[in-house]
């Protein structure tokens, strides 16, 4: 059973290095008059829904079983996705990033205790590790890994992500981000917000960033394979095969292209999504799909 809540949340800033400044930079001109149009706007839209989906659904792949990976499943194959190619995919079988990825550095916009650093992302043993620990270069505070495929934009397709957390503490982000640094749109499709217990989807949307959230219950410390089909007419959350969540309203559907991300964020001088010990976001592979 998956236990789904669907909210309207309220104004949210999004959290970055210095890529992710310069994509806030449009929202601090907000003024306070929006900024209260926006919250109404949530208000008047907000819900909350139980739905219990089936045990499982054929028609989205989650992963062909294979002792050999990390994870107990070898990637989605080129023909896994009914109506849709097989356009990269990646196993972390070497020790570096393939071209068209960029690491994170720097302080993340709205949190100046934290700090993004590149060697807190590793690609060894058959995974992709985004590592956060105290750090003796950064007078041993928290420090976090990031990365975005950045070179390699989208319009319409399809992800899967097989990942797991190793601990609670640090918020831990798989999502899609508009090329042109200009937000919003942005789609967080795993987000943890410092929990092992649960996750997120957000999607923000419209020019006074409204925003379409959904909580899925599922232990996060455990391997899933984590999907987002985005169509003109649908965003689709995915985990193990089995849909979570669905966006119909065309509306709220971005048309730009968009970049996949992974983040951990650490916000300790903010006494919150702080880590207690060593953990990790580890990701087995990737494979991304796009429309035939």
């Amino acid at each position: 059973m998956i236990n789904l809540s669907e909210t309207a949340a309220s104004y949210e800033m999004p959290e970055g290095n210095s890529r992710w400044n310069r994509r806030v930079g449009v929202t601090i001109v907000l003024t306070a008059s929006v900024v209260v149009i926006a919250v109404v706007l949530f208000a008047l839209n907000s819900s909350t829904t139980t739905i219990h989906p089936p045990s499982s659904d054929s028609k989205y792949p989650s992963g062909v079983t294979n002792t050999a990976e990390p994870s107990g499943l070898a990637p989605t194959g080129a023909t896994a996705l009914a109506g849709y190619k097989l356009s990269y995919l990646n196993d972390f079988k070497g020790t570096t990033l393939d071209s068209g990825w960029n690491l994170f550095t720097g302080i993340p916009n709205g949190d100046p205790g934290g700090q993004f650093a590149s060697n807190h992302v590793v690609v060894s043993n058959g995974l992709l590790q985004l590592n956060a620990w105290k750090d003796p270069a950064y007078q041993n505070r928290w420090i976090t890994g990031g990365l975005c495929q950045c070179q390699v934009p989208i319009t319409y397709g399809a992800y899967f992500i097989r990942s797991r957390i190793t601990a609670s503490g640090p918020n831990e982000v798989e999502l899609l981000w508009p090329k042109t640094n200009t937000w919003p749109p942005e789609i967080d499709f795993n987000e943890t917000q410092g929990l092992s217990t649960s996750t997120t989807s957000t999607l923000h949307w419209g020019a006074i960033n409204q925003i379409d959230q959904r909580t899925v219950t599922v232990n996060m410390l455990q391997w899933h394979t984590w999907g987002v089909i985005w169509t003109p007419k649908a965003i689709t959350y995915l985990v193990d095969g089995q849909v979570w969540g669905t966006i119909s309203n065309v509306a709220e559907i971005t048309t730009v292209p968009m970049t996949l991300d992974f983040e951990q964020l650490a916000f300790c001088s903010q006494h919150r999504e702080c880590p207690t010990r060593p953990t990790s976001m580890l990701i087995d592979w990737i494979t991304e799909y796009s429309p035939k």
